[in-house]
């Protein structure tokens, strides 16, 4: 039953890599980021993109069921339903009936236990039926200005993106991995100064001409950006979209830590709204990063979407629960 892989990118520091991943239709959502102690090859398999984790064949396992594995889930980890989920120290989430929460301790050790480097989540959101999850990530880099919301130039953006494609494609060609080429906007970058949440999404093309849409939305804090990533198929990204956005608006940070409590001194990111979407000499592998999942989905041939709200990323019914080619 399990003909797919689950491909997870856990973004980790701004420094290392962009969060994101594949989409296939224009949604708003955001991405995911966390610190996680990990080996040198853990690290180098986040910052290129290139996490995921072959799922075991239920054909090969007479015991294994879309019934049985989803028991064992809802089992094996302490899943909370009291309607508020504590993302750390930083803020909360708020849920209705018919969702479930992972704590950050318990979101890592279910990502482990669907073979995926875990990154260091500080919770996990799903529907009861476990069809598809939000991985919530925070990544402490500091108040980020949005002082230049008003210069975000959709063209030099998409001219910058496009400039790192060469470098990029070079790193994936060294890891086996099929060059991708950024092509346009599929949504402009925008920024939303009441609520504070940049998003964007970028059409990029394989050697082949496989489309595919990398969605991101961040929302900024005092101290930092929460990241969600979501995870579902592509055909079940507009049906989701209402739930989805639900998940957003019901984040709130915590009493000092939202992005309108800045006081001069707090720490700085030390780069705007612009550098959040150019990436280059800021994050460092930021495009490979951005891109590498993509590239490993499309060279697998995996229909996937991840929706980097940020921060996030779904060990839901059509992947885990027997869904066939």
């Amino acid at each position: 039953m399990f003909k797919h892989s689950l491909a997870y990118i856990s973004s980790l520091s701004l420094a290392m890599m962009l969060a994101g991943g594949v989409l296939a239709a224009d949604e708003p959502a955001e991405e995911t980021s966390g610190f996680s102690q990990l080996s040198a090859e853990e690290a180098f398999a986040f910052e290129s993109g290139l996490v995921s984790s072959p799922l075991p064949d239920s054909q090969t396992n007479s015991s294994s069921s879309p019934q049985n594995d989803r028991a064992r889930l809802l089992n094996k980890f302490a899943w909370q339903r009291d309607g508020i989920g504590h993302l750390g120290e930083w803020s909360k989430v708020r849920y209705t009936s018919g969702y479930l929460f992972l704590d950050g301790k318990e979101a890592k050790k279910f990502m482990k236990e669907i073979d995926n480097l875990p990154g260091n989540p500080v919770g996990l959101l799903a529907p009861s039926s476990l069809d598809w999850f939000v991985i919530f990530d925070y990544e402490p880099c500091g108040y980020v200005n949005d002082d230049d919301q008003g210069e975000l130039d959709a063209d030099a953006l998409l001219k910058a993106l496009k400039a790192d494609d060469k470098r990029a494609n070079a790193q994936r060609r060294s890891m086996g991995i099929r060059e991708l080429y950024t092509e346009s906007w599929a949504l402009k970058p925008s920024y939303n100064a009441q609520t504070n949440n940049l998003e964007w999404a970028v059409i990029l093309r394989s050697p082949d001409g496989e489309k595919s849409i990398n969605y991101m939305t961040k929302l900024l804090g005092r101290d930092g950006i929460m990241h969600l990533t979501l995870v579902c198929y592509p055909e079940e990204l507009n049906s989701l979209r209402s739930d989805y956005q639900k998940i957003i608006a019901g984040h709130r940070y915590n009493a000092g830590k939202s992005y309108q409590e800045y006081t001069k001194g707090d720490k700085l990111a030390g780069y705007g709204l612009s550098a959040l979407v150019a990436g280059g000499a800021i994050y460092g592998a930021s495009k490979l990063g951005l891109l590498g999942q993509i590239g490993l989905l499309f060279k697998k041939g995996i229909k996937l979407i991840i929706v980097g709200v940020i921060a996030v990323a779904a060990f839901f019914k059509r992947l885990v629960f027997g869904r066939s080619e």
